[in-house]
């Protein structure tokens, strides 16, 4: 039988599996961003705003991305050519830029889900933002917890063991 035909009536809803994760602002710095996300060993972030709304949610890679200045991702010739002890530099620079510094200007629509969405919504939005981190928010669209992708997959497993 397929995932979609064992959730059934009483399918897990990513209320069911949401965690509480630490969150960073658009005002906070790049060092704090990429702590947060080292420290809690999340696959990502997520960026909210002042009324704790998501305002974007990052991928572990693309918080990488806020960490190294662009010239550097665009020529790798370039960033060969900087010796250990200047790159070190760029880490301590960083406490001078803030999320909101660094971030893309065009930013994609946070990835995000309701509380009472399925396990396979929640699934297809990952796919689909190549997103290992979903946003789980209310009615009003406050963030009321996260879901990764480890998460998912565990949560997937367990309640569609045929064993």
């Amino acid at each position: 039988m397929s995932i979609a035909g064992q959730l059934g009536a009483d399918a897990m809803q990513a209320r069911d599996i949401a965690i509480n994760v630490p969150t960073v602002t658009v005002d906070d710095p790049v060092t704090k961003a990429v702590r947060v996300m080292a420290v809690n060993r999340l696959p990502g972030l997520i960026v909210v705003d002042d009324r704790a709304r998501p305002w974007t949610v990052l991928p572990g890679t693309q918080v990488l991305r806020l960490a190294v200045p662009q010239a550097y991702q665009e020529d790798p010739a370039l960033a060969r050519v900087v010796d250990e002890g200047h790159a070190d530099l760029f880490w301590m620079e960083l406490s001078d830029r803030t999320v909101g510094d660094v971030a893309p200007n065009q930013r994609a629509k946070p990835a995000t889900v309701r509380a009472d969405a399925t396990l396979l919504e929640v699934a297809a939005l990952m796919a689909r933002q190549h997103s290992p981190l979903v946003a789980v928010v209310d009615d009003d669209g406050a963030l009321v917890g996260a879901i990764t992708l480890d998460r998912l997959i565990t949560s997937l497993a367990v309640y569609t063991a045929e064993d």
